[in-house]
C-alpha cells in the first residue's frame, strides 16, 4: 500500500475504534450486549498498528508479500475453526506463513528472527482475533488478553521451528510438529491456560473426520493438521527449485489427508454404540447472564426451573439436569438441607427414581483449624471477627434416595474470571483487586473430579470450561470411577449471539469421541443438546430460548485407549522437543570448539 492511501487509512481505523469503544460503552451503561462489535474493534486497531509499524519496520523489498502471506494464513486458521463448515483450511493454513519463514531463513539475514516474529505475530493476532473476539463479551479486558497474549504464545513455537531448522533443514516438519504440540500440551496444563485455539478442537463441527480421537485425542488432530502442512510446505518448494510438480511429495499429501480420513469414516459407519439406555430430562432456563441473571433471586430461578422440568418429566426419567450456576449462594454443606431447594425436594418427591444434577454457585465457611488454602477469602462477621471462607464453582447431585448430597467442585478454572494464574507473581494487584470487588484467591477446587453415582448410573458432572480439556474429562473414567456419561453444565451467554457458544457445543462432540461416551448438555441460554458416543448431535435446543430437552442416552462402561493413556501424543511431542534442543545445544558446542582448535591451529 502506498504512503499516500496508508496513513488515510489508519487513521479511518482510529476513528472506527475510538466510536466503538463509545458505543460499548454506551451500551454497558445501558445494560445491552455488545454482539459482534469487539470484532470489528479488534480488526480495525490491529488494521491500524500494521500499517503504521510494519512497512516502517521491514526493510527487504520482499515485505509487503510476506505480510500479504501471513495475513492469508491468519484468515485461513481461522476460517477453518467452527461454527463455519470450512474445516479443511486448516491443511493450507499455515503454508503462507511458514512460506514466509522458508524464505527468511533461506536468505540468512541477521534480522531474520525478528522478521519471522514480526509475520508471524500478524498471522496469530489475525487468526485469534476472528476466531475468539467474543471473549471480549465477557470482560474487554480479558478479550484483550485472550487475542493479543495469546498471539504473542504462538509465536514462539514458530520461532523454534525457525531456528532449529537452519541446523536441521532434513527434519522440519517433525521439528514444527513437536514444538507446535509441545505449545498446545502446554496450554492445556499450565496456569495461563487457553486451549480453546488448539487445532485438533476444529474438528468439532466434522466428528466423523477424527473417530481415531479414541486413540489420540484431540492432539491427534492437531497433529494431522501439522504435518500436512509441513508436506505441503515441501511439495512448494520443491515445485520452486525444479520447476515441476514432484509426484512422490504429491502422493504423500495426498495419503496423509485421506488415509485418517477414510479410516476415520469406516470407523464412524461400523461404530456400535453401546450400553443400557437411561431418560434425561435437560432444562435451559435462559437468563441473560449479565444484567438479568444477578438480578433474579434465588425463590425465582428454582421456581421456573421446576415449572420447566414439571412439564417435562414422566415416571420413568432417569435423570434431570440444570445447568451451571442454576442456583446459588448455599453452604456446601447444607445444599440438601438448604430452605430454598425445597421446591427441588418436592420435585424430587414426586419421582422416587429421579436423580437431580444441577449447578451450583456454593461457599464454605472453613473452621477455626482448618487450614488456609489457595482460594481462602477474608471477611468480618457481624461481631466484627474474622472469617475465612471459600466460594465455589460446583455442580451437585441430589435424589430422594439419599439426604446426602454429591458434590464436585469445578477444577479447571478460567485464569483471571476464576483465579488469578501465579497468585505469587502477581499478588501486588491485590488491593486493586480488592476495591473492586474481587479477591486474587479465586475459586476453591477439587483437583481430582468427582463421579456422581447412584443406582440409575455413573455420571462425570463437567462444569463449563473442564469440558475442553480432553485428558481431565478422562479422569472422570479413572480405575474405580468409571462414568458411563458425560453431563456438561454451562451457561454460554455470556458471549452473546456470537461463534462462542457453538464452538463450546462442538467441542463436547469431541468428548464423546474420546471417550465414547453419550453427552448430555444443558447450557443456560443455549444450545442444550444430547450427543452420541460417535459425536453426532442427535437433539439439540435453539440458541436463547426457555425450554427443556427430553431424550435417551446410553451408559457405556468400556474405556478407550485414550482415557486409559491422555494425552501421549503431546507428551511425545514434548520429549521430542527437549531431545531436539539438547541435540541443538550440542551441536553449538561442538561447532564452537572445532572454530577454537581451527583458530589455534
Amino acid at each position: 500500500m502506498s504512503r499516500k492511501l496508508r496513513w488515510p487509512v489508519v487513521a479511518v481505523c482510529v476513528l472506527i475504534v475510538a466510536w466503538l469503544s463509545y458505543d460499548m460503552w454506551q451500551l454497558n451503561l445501558a445494560e445491552r450486549t455488545w454482539g459482534h462489535r469487539p470484532l470489528f474493534l479488534f480488526a480495525a486497531f490491529w488494521t491500524a498498528v500494521v500499517l503504521s509499524v510494519y512497512p516502517a519496520t521491514a526493510k527487504d523489498p520482499n515485505s509487503d508479500r510476506w505480510l500479504l502471506l501471513s495475513t492469508l494464513s491468519g484468515f485461513l486458521l481461522a476460517l477453518g475453526f467452527p461454527p463455519l463448515p470450512l474445516t479443511g483450511l486448516l491443511f493450507v493454513g499455515f503454508v503462507p506463513l511458514l512460506l514466509v519463514e522458508y524464505q527468511l531463513r533461506n536468505s540468512r539475514s541477521g534480522t531474520s528472527v525478528k522478521a519471522v516474529f514480526r509475520y508471524a505475530l500478524n498471522t496469530f493476532v489475525i487468526w485469534n482475533i476472528l476466531a475468539t473476539f467474543w471473549v471480549a463479551n465477557t470482560a474487554f479486558v480479558a478479550g484483550i488478553v485472550a487475542n493479543f497474549l495469546n498471539a504473542l504464545f504462538m509465536t514462539v513455537p514458530i520461532l523454534f521451528y525457525h531456528l532449529l531448522s537452519r541446523h536441521f533443514p532434513k527434519f522440519t516438519i517433525g521439528i514444527f510438529a513437536a514444538f507446535w504440540l509441545s505449545f498446545e500440551m502446554l496450554h492445556l496444563n499450565w496456569e495461563i491456560t487457553w486451549p480453546w485455539l488448539n487445532l485438533g478442537n476444529a474438528f468439532g463441527r466434522f466428528p466423523e473426520w477424527v473417530q481415531f480421537y479414541e486413540f489420540t485425542g484431540a492432539l491427534g488432530g492437531s497433529l494431522w493438521v501439522v504435518v500436512v502442512n509441513g508436506l505441503l510446505l515441501r511439495l512448494i518448494t520443491k515445485r520452486r527449485l525444479t520447476g515441476r510438480w514432484p509426484r512422490p511429495q504429491m502422493m504423500s499429501v495426498a495419503l496423509a489427508i485421506l488415509v485418517p480420513l477414510a479410516g476415520s469414516y469406516l470407523w464412524y459407519t461400523l461404530y456400535q454404540e453401546t450400553g443400557p439406555e437411561r431418560e434425561i430430562v435437560i432444562v435451559q432456563p435462559n437468563y441473560e447472564p449479565h444484567y438479568v441473571r444477578p438480578r433474579t433471586t434465588n425463590d425465582q430461578l428454582l421456581r421456573d426451573a421446576g415449572e420447566l422440568s414439571t412439564a417435562a418429566l414422566t415416571p420413568q426419567t432417569d435423570y434431570l439436569l440444570f445447568p451451571e450456576s442454576a442456583f446459588g449462594r448455599v453452604d456446601s454443606a447444607r445444599i440438601g438441607q438448604d430452605r430454598r431447594t425445597g421446591p427441588l425436594r418436592q420435585i424430587l418427591g414426586k419421582y422416587p427414581n429421579l436423580n437431580l444434577i444441577t449447578g451450583v454457585s456454593s461457599q464454605h465457611i472453613l473452621a477455626p483449624d482448618d487450614p488456609d488454602t489457595r482460594a481462602v477469602r477474608y471477611d468480618t462477621d457481624r461481631n466484627g471477627r474474622e472469617v475465612r471462607w471459600e466460594a465455589y464453582n460446583a455442580a451437585a447431585q441430589l435424589n430422594n434416595r439419599s439426604e446426602a448430597v454429591q458434590l464436585h467442585l469445578k477444577g479447571k478454572l478460567v485464569p483471571g474470571a476464576e483465579f488469578m494464574p501465579y497468585r505469587r507473581v502477581f499478588s501486588f494487584l491485590e488491593p486493586l483487586a480488592d476495591k473492586l470487588g474481587g479477591s486474587l484467591a479465586g475459586y476453591g477446587r477439587y483437583e481430582q473430579p468427582t463421579v456422581f453415582h447412584s443406582e440409575a448410573g455413573r455420571v462425570a458432572p463437567v462444569i463449563c470450561y473442564e469440558s475442553v480439556y480432553g485428558e481431565y474429562v478422562t479422569r472422570y473414567l479413572a480405575s474405580g470411577k468409571e462414568a458411563q456419561a458425560i453431563f456438561i453444565m454451562t451457561k454460554d451467554g455470556w458471549w452473546d449471539l456470537t461463534p462462542g457458544h457453538l464452538q463450546h457445543l462442538h467441542y463436547a462432540r469431541l468428548r464423546a469421541i474420546e471417550t465414547r461416551r453419550d453427552v448430555a448438555r444443558s447450557a443456560n441460554t443455549g444450545i442444550s443438546s444430547i450427543i452420541n458416543q460417535r459425536g453426532d448431535i442427535v437433539q439439540r435446543t435453539r440458541y436463547n430460548e426457555r425450554t427443556t430437552l427430553s431424550g435417551t442416552i446410553r451408559l457405556n462402561d468400556q474405556r478407550t485407549f485414550y482415557a486409559q493413556w491422555g494425552d501421549m501424543t503431546g507428551r511425545i511431542a514434548v520429549y521430542t522437543a527437549l531431545l531436539l534442543l539438547l541435540q541443538l545445544a550440542f551441536k553449538t558446542w561442538q561447532e564452537r570448539v572445532n572454530r577454537k582448535k581451527q583458530a589455534q591451529a
